[in-house]
């Protein structure tokens, strides 16, 4: 058995869960309202205060479906409760970061600035402190969304291992290499 698809998932208080018919799951929260498709195969069953996912055999593709669906459900109970933060920082000299009504201005070393449209679910803020990196901070319920949207601002200006800079998610590690040595 597939030790995360077997876990249930816990529903808060202020959150309710629905399964239509056709395997739709619709989860219902203070934050806002999610809905996933699930796979024919893969039933959802809810049980008093608990949402359980299972499979019908121990096939190869049902064992992966199983702790999938059971993985993004969850994710759609924590989104509609409390919501999703993510946090990227600007390294570099130059690099500057704006946000108004969900364009998102970016100048990162380019002859040019870059506009981009952020989707309406998700909330875009951008922070300038002095003597510290800027920050862009995204918010939003579903997690799939907002992690799409983080790795297209990132691939905006990847880190570059020489001297770090680039658009990296706060926290991130970044494996360094050296430079060039001259031989005396």
């Amino acid at each position: 058995m597939s030790r995360i698809g077997k876990k249930p998932i816990e529903i808060p208080t202020a959150v309710t869960v629905e399964v239509s018919d056709e395997n739709l799951v619709s989860v219902k929260g203070p934050k806002g309202q999610l809905t996933q498709q699930v796979d024919p195969d893969i039933r959802v069953r809810i049980d008093g205060g608990l949402v359980h996912v299972e499979r019908p055999t121990d096939q190869r593709r049902h064992r992966a479906l199983h702790g999938l669906y059971r993985t993004l459900v969850s994710n759609m109970v924590a989104g509609v409760s409390s919501g999703y933060t993510r946090q990227l920082e600007l390294v570099g000299v130059g690099y500057k970061a704006t946000a108004q009504d969900n364009i998102l201005e970016l100048s990162l070393g380019h002859s040019h600035n870059i506009f981009m449209q952020i989707p309406s679910e998700i909330k875009v803020n951008a922070v300038t402190e002095k003597g510290k990196n800027p920050t862009i901070i995204l918010e939003g319920i579903d997690k799939q969304l907002l992690g799409h949207i983080t790795a297209k601002i990132q691939s905006l200006r990847k880190v570059e291992p020489y001297k770090g800079k680039g658009v990296r998610i706060t926290g991130q590690h970044i494996r360094r290499k050296a430079g060039k040595t001259s031989a005396k």
